[in-house]
């Protein structure tokens, strides 16, 4: 019997390693987005958060909210209502639904997930800029195999 390829092995030290750099990238991009957030009075990550999917991903409801950033029901429509009344986020009955109420982002809050989001689109193209085309491709795929169902449901 042929020994196995070890590169087909993946080994806890090996798994150990590619966790630890997702913690630490995970730190750098929180980072940037702290840094974009402080000039924005009594929002947080959540805010950011909501807005960036609600740009990418318009009329997006609470229980869809919760689900796609995993945030309690509760606490994703405390930050849609925060958003809300700061003029960022306008909501509306839902099409097929009255009671369900979709969210979009205004001029403002388009302005607010811009400001933050642009740091971290220069740390991912960074990023990108190091690993190479080749590497950018494979990148995605381990991160959307690590999003899973989440990215099936909608989205650029």
């Amino acid at each position: 019997m042929a020994a196995a390829d070890p590169r087909l092995i993946l080994r806890d030290d090996e798994l150990d390693a590619g966790l630890e750099m997702m913690l630490l990238a995970e730190a750098a991009l929180w980072a940037a987005v702290d840094a974009g957030l402080e000039a924005e009075d009594g929002l947080g990550r959540s805010h950011w958060r909501a807005a960036f999917l609600l740009r990418r991903r318009p009329g997006v409801g609470v229980q869809d909210l919760a689900r796609l950033t995993s945030l309690s029901k509760q606490a994703a429509s405390r930050s849609l209502a925060d958003l809300e009344a700061k003029g960022l986020v306008a909501k509306s009955a839902g099409d097929l639904d009255g009671r369900r109420r979709t969210a979009v982002l205004t001029p403002l809050g388009q302005a607010f997930e811009e400001r933050v989001s642009e740091r971290l689109r220069a740390l991912i193209a960074r990023s990108y800029r190091v690993g190479g085309l080749d590497g950018v491709a494979g990148a995605r795929r381990i991160l959307s195999a690590l999003a899973g169902g989440r990215m099936k449901s909608g989205g650029a």
